[in-house]
């Protein structure tokens, strides 16, 4: 007869509840200073908050490439997605952050990856007109005729949101 048994986990204690407080807002502020000595100590890469974004997650959205080198160093992944589906790309194509893009692209983040919506980072870009993000996307090989599950293309996206620009070169290149 097979049993199963529930194993409880410890709550954590006050102390390690302020400790990762303190590092996602770290994080959120671009404290590399802070950071790198917890890094080179093992600190757990991926943790994430409760809306499952990651410590990558957040440099990425915050916009802090440096302290997105350091977290792939470290051990972060570039796929991890929160709970809304979004990568680390995703959030830093749509903020228009090329040097984090640059850096999640040369640390192994997938150029047209994407969660179930199938929207990838280049079509965020398009919605956003980022076209400096697109530029260096299509360098990187994406897919400009990729479509969402919905079956919307980055143009046709950027058109609905009125990003003109974006739409005219992506018009430009199909």
């Amino acid at each position: 007869m097979e049993t199963s048994s529930i194993v409880q986990k410890p709550a954590l204690d006050e102390g390690t509840l302020r400790l990762a407080r303190q590092v996602f807002q770290c994080v959120r502020d671009g404290d590399l200073a802070s950071l790198q000595p917890l890094f080179d100590h093992g600190f757990p890469p991926n943790l994430r908050n409760e809306s499952g974004d990651s410590l990558l997650m957040l440099a990425s959205y915050h916009g802090h490439h440096e302290l997105a080198r350091a977290l792939l160093r470290a051990g972060a992944d570039p796929e991890v997605a929160n709970d809304r589906g979004q990568t680390p790309l995703a959030g830093a194509a749509f903020k228009g952050y090329v040097e984090v893009v640059r850096a999640l692209l040369d640390g192994g983040a997938q150029v047209d990856g994407h969660g179930d919506d199938g929207r990838t980072a280049l079509m965020f870009a398009a919605m956003f007109n980022r076209v400096d993000v697109m530029e260096l996307l299509a360098e990187r090989g994406a897919d400009l005729r990729h479509r969402d599950a919905s079956g919307t293309s980055a143009r046709e996206a950027a058109q609905r949101m009125g990003a003109e620009h974006a739409a005219n070169w992506l018009r430009e290149r199909s």
